[in-house]
């Protein structure tokens, strides 16, 4: 199948592509890499008569450092992010994220900002934004603003980013102290989205005990989904003497809405989700206490 007919824009600035999305109205689209709009175009699943590419914007692309901070342009593709050694020592976990995404076709093309604003439930990025507690920026004629990703993934496919508005950045903290990182997934074949997967983000003081943790499942809801009570319950336990597999139940047990369809029934998403936490937090402790 092919496409429906289309009008193509390239712009050349980020404010230049907000305003053609304000004059075309609901008929238009952003496209950045296109590896999740192309197959929707392409089945039909989705026509609009406008596409406005995003590559040519050089401000949307990028890395940059800030105080405690890492900023990523939105445009930023996930092999840059993947080969970035300020990611790598600043935000490892979305370092180990990258490649599990797809292919390595697919992370030369596919961006960091449509991976967010595409918000499937079972990506990798927006669970390790919702871990991190990134911050994603978004451009609009009314002016620039910032959403919390507690805030922006909303549900499947669904973020709170308004139809005039264009993501541009996220900007991830920079976790400092004995820290560890992990992300698990299970997938049927390499390159697919997740069944289950789980991202582990863990600090530990001077004694060994949990001072900071985090940690998301996706592919288990419509969104990615903290499992905040379990966090708090956590902190200021030895990390040692902690049941990754205790984590895991109890970062499973209570979620609702887990999906059944052909990838497995609720029941079997919970069990393999418990077992990705377990793995992930078995991970990121070993990590802080070598650190």
């Amino acid at each position: 199948m092919k496409p429906a007919a289309f009008d193509y824009h390239a712009p050349e600035t980020a404010a230049e592509a907000v305003d053609l999305l304000a004059e075309l109205g609901d008929e238009a689209k952003f496209i950045a890499g296109g590896q999740s709009l192309m197959p929707l175009l392409v089945l039909r699943l989705a026509v609009f008569e406008h596409l406005v590419d995003l590559r040519r914007p050089a401000g949307l692309r990028g890395i940059d450092t800030g105080t405690g901070t890492v900023r990523i342009g939105a445009t930023t593709t996930h092999a840059t992010v993947g080969r970035s050694e300020v990611i790598a020592r600043g935000v490892p976990l979305l370092a180990r994220a990258t490649p599990l995404i797809g292919h390595f076709q697919i992370r030369n093309r596919g961006t960091i900002g449509g991976s967010l604003a595409h918000a499937d439930a079972a990506a990798e990025y927006p669970a390790v934004a919702m871990t991190l507690d990134a911050d994603i920026e978004t451009l609009s004629p009314r002016g620039t603003r910032t959403i919390p990703a507690e805030e922006f993934f909303q549900g499947m496919w669904t973020t709170a980013v308004e139809p005039d508005e264009l993501v541009t950045a996220v900007t991830f903290p920079v976790w400092t102290g004995r820290c560890g990182y992990a992300i698990e997934e299970f997938t049927r074949r390499s390159g697919d989205f997740a069944v289950a997967g789980a991202a582990v983000a863990v600090r530990v003081d001077a004694d060994d005990r949990i001072e900071r943790c985090a940690i998301t499942v996706f592919g288990m809801g419509p969104a990615p989904i903290r499992a905040r009570a379990l966090e708090t319950d956590l902190v200021g336990r030895g990390a040692s003497t902690i049941s990754a597999r205790d984590v895991g139940h109890d970062a499973t047990a209570h979620l609702d809405a887990v999906p059944s369809d052909g990838h497995g029934t609720d029941g079997y998403r919970r069990r393999v989700g418990a077992a990705m936490v377990a793995r992930a937090w078995t991970r990121a402790v070993e990590e802080a206490l070598d650190d």
